[in-house]
């Protein structure tokens, strides 16, 4: 055993090249041991103990430990509090430094400076790098400083920014053989955690070049395989976004923006944390919403009588994934429509997305109910029929999720519309008229 080692702590980096933190640990000169926790304070708000995230966590760890293996190392691999996991590993070795890369989310931060405080106090160095985005924080801002409240002119300033240096990719592998040299005891398993295994889908860590190319022509067509599905390989860090925008870069335009949107989304929760519980513009608070339950639960299972609605409803359910159109379409219906409060659906799209990403999912709904920076004008309500006829006109996709479409079995509209439509600006004036 080492008389001295540094950690590397993965979190929503999942990868073992092109890492920032782990080059970081890798080059300083001390072995290094990496680590996973499977954190209970998350896992313990997760209803379902058949999350397929929690299931391609534990195998995505397990393909890593075999590469490790290779290398003629190991993971260790926790489970319990961040707090009580550094308490054990602390008493396991002598630990220089702690390596790990940032996070953006208000429970991140406050659990990371929790880490750092304790591990101060055994004069272990703590240090996190930059690597889930390309920008992060105060590195695309306006003149003056202040953050961006707008997309467009954020997305000049950080196209302006980017160069080479920002794409580089970290050389990990080179350094492998600081890995630290031992056998460890196998991975917990998912009953040991607490869960079940769940199958799930998920396409190759990898870009699509054609679908990457014909990106702006397709990605609105749910039918259509026109999208990256690359969602929750960029959440959990299992592809490199300094190595996908570097591809993107060159391939589309369009879908350089959605990347840049993503990381608009990061740096609006990083100044602004109070949209995680409020709306970003806050008058948006004072919203009558019905909340509903019964409407609320035809929504969620996918029977509103929309079908365009319910198709998408049904795909998350089943699937865990939803089309970035549809997703507007169902959370404009639920807010607008419905009248249901956009924290019950971003609740809800949590607890069922693969890519769930708080900054982007918070950022979306928000967008969708009007409330957001830079969103919709909250007199903009998708129509679902125009939005069919637009985006699915011969109903391939509404067909393939709701098969009961042109029979007796498939339900009634839960609202008019049009009586919705005017119902909805008359509650949405009322709020935002309030002295």
């Amino acid at each position: 055993m080492p008389d001295e080692i540094v950690l590397f702590w993965f979190r929503r980096d999942l990868r073992l090249s092109d890492n920032a933190g782990l080059y970081y640990a890798l080059t300083s000169g001390l072995p290094v041991l990496p680590v996973f926790i499977f954190d209970t304070e998350i896992l313990e708000d997760l209803g379902d103990k058949k999350d397929k995230r929690v299931s391609f966590i534990h195998d995505t760890l397990q393909q890593m430990i075999d590469t490790l293996r290779d290398a003629g190392s190991n993971m260790q691999v926790l489970h319990g509090t961040p707090l009580a996991s550094f308490q054990k590993l602390a008493e396991q070795y002598t630990i220089r430094a702690v390596y790990t890369n940032n996070d953006y989310e208000p429970y991140a931060i406050q659990r990371d400076q929790k880490i750092a405080t304790y591990l101060k106090g055994k004069n272990i160095a703590f240090h996190s790098f930059k690597d889930q985005v390309i920008f992060e924080k105060d590195e695309v801002v306006k003149s003056s400083g202040d953050p961006y409240t707008v997309f467009t002119p954020y997305s000049k300033r950080w196209k302006e920014l980017l160069n080479g240096f920002y794409l580089k990719p970290y050389p990990c592998s080179k350094y492998y053989s600081a890995f630290i040299k031992q056998e460890l005891v196998h991975i917990p398993s998912l009953q040991s955690l607490g869960f079940e295994y769940a199958d799930y889908h998920i396409s190759p860590a990898q870009l699509n070049v054609d679908v990457a190319r014909d990106y702006s022509n397709a990605r609105n067509y749910p039918a259509a395989d026109g999208t990256t599905h690359l969602g929750i390989h960029l959440r959990f860090g299992t592809i490199s976004i300094r190595a996908l925008a570097a591809q993107v870069q060159k391939l589309s335009g369009t879908l350089l923006n959605e990347l840049i949107w993503r990381e608009f989304y990061q740096m609006i929760l990083w100044h602004f944390p109070h949209v995680v519980n409020h709306s970003f513009k806050k008058e948006y608070d004072n919203i009558n919403w019905r909340n509903d339950e019964t409407e609320f639960k035809l929504w969620r299972t996918g029977n509103t009588g929309y079908p365009i609605v319910d198709a998408g409803m049904r795909q998350l359910n089943e699937t865990g994934y939803m089309h970035n159109r549809v997703r507007m379409i169902t959370a404009s219906f639920l807010t607008k429509d419905l009248l249901i409060d956009w924290r019950w659906g971003e609740a809800y799209f949590a607890e069922k997305l693969l890519d769930y990403d708080l900054a982007a999912n918070n950022g979306g709904w928000q967008w969708s109910a009007g409330s957001g920076c830079d969103a919709a004008p909250y007199f903009r309500i998708f129509n679902p029929e125009l939005q069919t006829e637009k985006f699915d006109p011969l109903h391939k996709y509404i067909d393939q999720w709701v098969p009961e479409i042109a029979t007796p079995a498939y339900p009634t509209r839960v609202v008019d519309h049009k009586q919705a439509r005017e119902r909805c600006l008359a509650v949405y004036k009322a709020a935002l008229t309030q002295r």
